[in-house]
């Protein structure tokens, strides 16, 4: 059996150079090859790429993304096309019998991820979604601090904010403008770590309803339809919890996640791209109002908690964490459905806050 799994990277999106490196420092990677339109475009990445995180043995540039699928020596396709072109090449590569990691959000609709997950359970290979955050060791600490009564209590609100101020180039020329290619926006670009997040808080549980508001929608010159610009949802679930989230592409740059309870508060001010540095954290805050006499003082009462984990390209880094994981479970011969049932349940919310938004803000049910 092969130490390393061997990945193919199948276009060459500008997110995948930071997936070629994490699949140079994994440990139990490497890639072995890189498909465009053409042989020229996988060459000018590979050498590009080459120049700082230089590969071994060298790459393969393939020419035609139907090579890659049939390449003897790839395991697993990472798949970073756009949200409209993914799902054909995500089932041929599950009926390839290649193990799949697809960028976000995974597909148009719910039942696009469906067939995606139908192809890659009658394959048996794995599936995954490249949220990144899911595989930093914050979550782990978060997931303590929140089972802590006296820390949180109980949990009652969420609320999350991803966003950025889109340049002028951006706004005329991104994919992410092109309502066929990119339909969600920055509501699949950013608001479906927001869900994620959310999500994830809940240990999955599904909101029982859902109300979306499109604020403002653009597209660019060579669009067919305007796509989502600035978004807000609103989502509540059956044991009394509500959570909101904001996303846009019209503010500046903000990715900060606030869990508030009967008890205390959480903070992250990074949650989906650690700041720059060797530790990640996040801040509990249990202020409280003292009056003593005429004083009214409100104390802070705020701690921190950090760990040792490097944001960028490193070994612990949250990217490297989910190339290695991936590649673990290709190496061990084992599939974790759960990664797809997360991404499907991530869809699903997402759907139902579009769909409310293009009906004037309707109320959407949703089941678990």
């Amino acid at each position: 059996m092969t130490s390393h799994c061997r990945w193919g990277i199948l276009g060459t999106a500008n997110i995948a150079r930071k997936n070629w490196r994490a699949m140079r420092v994994a440990g139990n990677s490497r890639i072995t090859a890189v498909a465009s339109r053409s042989t020229e475009r996988a060459e000018e990445f590979i050498r590009s790429c080459s120049q700082s995180d230089p590969v071994p043995g060298g790459v393969a540039a393939v020419g035609s993304y139907e090579e890659l699928i049939s390449h003897p020596d790839v395991d697993a396709i990472y798949i970073p096309l756009p949200t409209g072109l993914r799902k054909p090449w995500v089932i041929r590569a599950a009926e390839a019998g290649k193990h799949v990691l697809v960028e976000k959000p995974v597909g148009v609709t719910a039942d696009d991820v469906r067939e995606m997950l139908a192809a890659c359970k009658r394959s048996n290979v794995q599936f995954m979604d490249g949220v990144m955050f899911m595989h930093s060791r914050r979550l782990d600490a978060l997931r303590q601090t929140l089972c802590e009564p006296e820390t949180i209590g109980q949990l009652r609100r969420i609320t999350s904010q991803f966003s950025f101020q889109a340049p002028e180039e951006f706004l005329k020329g991104n994919i992410r403008m092109h309502g066929e290619l990119e339909p969600y926006g920055c509501l699949g670009d950013l608001g479906w770590y927001n869900v994620r997040l959310t999500l994830w808080v809940m240990n999955y549980e599904m909101p029982v309803s859902v109300r979306g508001t499109l604020i403002d929608a653009a597209g660019s010159p060579d669009s067919p339809s305007t796509v989502p610009m600035e978004f807000s949802a609103e989502l509540q679930f059956k044991n009394g919890v509500s959570a909101g989230f904001y996303c846009s592409f019209q503010t500046e740059i903000q990715q900060w996640a606030h869990l508030s309870g009967t008890a205390g508060s959480l903070l992250v001010s990074d949650f989906v791209l650690p700041f720059y540095g060797a530790r990640v954290g996040y801040r509990v805050s249990q202020p409280r109002s003292v009056q003593t006499g005429c004083d009214f003082d409100m104390v802070d009462r705020s701690t921190s908690v950090e760990l040792d984990e490097y944001s960028n390209g490193r070994s612990d880094s949250q990217e490297v964490q989910m190339i290695r994981t991936f590649s673990q479970l290709v190496l061990d011969g084992r599939i974790d459905p759960s990664w797809g049932e997360i991404a499907l349940k991530t869809q699903q919310v997402l759907d139902a806050c579009l769909a409310s938004a293009r009906n004037g803000g309707a109320l959407i049910p949703l089941r678990d």
